[in-house]
């Protein structure tokens, strides 16, 4: 083997190879130009305008609406808001829908934080946990004493996707499901959970900032009887704070208009264009590309070896000790193709790939193109 003759920042991609578009973050995400316009031209009537009056709780009540069909919601279900992202969800959710002690998947960085939140909560017991080795799924059981169950319909730190549904025997337990980055990309039976919550950063091709959750009766039921029992909550936290604002079409204090617009242009897009199942066939065939690329490939390999759990959003790529993976991120992104990199704290030689609605799958095949040309010219 000859030595390399480049080094990541003087690799130079044909621009026959290049994707149309260079962004393939994890999130936040590649949003629709059409998307950016759209919020210009209602520059002057929508942004800078209260959030309690007409014209912004007009394009709440569209948000809410375009989830609920989005998600195919049940009878009885509804759409609730407010601000600060699914981290502040799980606050929220430690005070107003757990109600002793709750049962948790732990698959990656994202699924253990909440398992810390209520680990940490003092008036909760300290909750029950099955964990997983990065890149594996955890089996969805029954467990005593619970009174809700927690885990991620997707795992974006590791690419790792779970079955959204009950456990079998338990049906008193709320069922909690963080979705932040699979909503509106991965199919699932929303009869399955009782709060499928998300923000918008990711498959809805927005800002972050702003929780969105599809509560159940149950779950409605849940934040009511725990608010009349007088537990406390600071009030950005109050779900029923949330819930009696929400139903205003409103949130409880200012949010980000820009987040709230761009996500409702993105969920009149999937829904105008066939609704979640065209999202996801559009989310299957990039996978489909990326795994296939990287099975033939000598140099890399998908990180989640059972192909039942490899995401259809979010894939995380393996490579031997031949490459470093970072030098690929880095002669990526000096060709304008940005936030390829691994996650950060699993430490491994990888590179991780959102493949949302927004991307197109033609971009994701350039994107396998460009990474075979820059390793040709690292290994020499």
């Amino acid at each position: 083997m000859s030595e390399p003759t480049f080094t990541p920042d003087t690799i130079a991609i044909p621009s026959a190879l290049l994707p149309s578009d260079g962004r393939f973050g994890s999130g936040p995400s590649k949003f629709r130009p059409e998307a950016a316009r759209a919020l210009a031209e209602r520059a002057v009537d929508y942004l800078g305008t209260s959030h309690r009056k007409a014209g912004v709780r007009k394009t709440v009540a569209e948000l809410r609406a375009g989830i609920s069909q989005l998600l195919g919601a049940p009878d009885g279900y509804e759409v609730l808001l407010g601000n600060g992202g699914a981290t502040a969800f799980w606050d929220a959710a430690s005070f107003g829908l757990i109600e002793r002690r709750s049962h948790h998947l732990s698959l990656g960085e994202f699924s253990s934080k909440f398992v810390a939140v209520t680990d940490a909560a003092p008036h909760l017991a300290a909750p029950s946990v099955r964990a997983a080795d990065f890149g594996e799924a955890a089996p969805l059981e029954t467990v005593e004493g619970v009174d809700a169950y927690c885990y991620p319909h997707n795992e974006t730190s590791t690419g790792v996707m779970l079955e959204v549904r009950r456990p079998a025997g338990d049906d008193e337990a709320l069922v909690l499901v963080d979705a932040t980055s699979a909503a509106g990309g991965l199919r699932f039976d929303p009869a399955g959970c009782d709060v499928y919550y998300f923000a918008p950063q990711k498959a809805l091709a927005s800002d972050g900032g702003l929780w969105i959750a599809m509560f159940s009766p149950a779950a409605v039921e849940r934040v009511e009887r725990i608010a009349a029992s007088g537990r406390w909550a600071p009030a950005f936290l109050d779900l029923k704070a949330a819930l009696d604002n929400s139903r205003k079409d409103q949130t409880f204090n200012t949010p980000a208009l820009a987040t709230v617009f761009l996500t409702v242009q993105q969920i009149d897009w999937v829904n105008g264009n066939g609704g979640l199942e065209w999202a996801a066939e559009r989310c299957d065939r990039s996978a489909e590309i990326l795994y296939g690329w990287a099975e033939a490939s000598e140099l890399a390999s998908p990180f989640v070896a059972v192909e039942s759990a490899r995401s259809r959003v979010v894939a995380t790529i393996e490579f031997d000790d031949r490459i470093d993976a970072g030098d690929i991120s880095a002669a990526l992104r000096a060709n304008g193709i940005v936030d390829t990199d691994g996650y950060r704290k699993i430490g491994r030689n990888q590179l991780r790939i959102g493949m949302f609605p927004a991307v197109e799958p033609a971009d994701i095949e350039a994107l396998t193109r460009c990474i075979d040309h820059i390793a040709e010219r690292l290994i020499g």
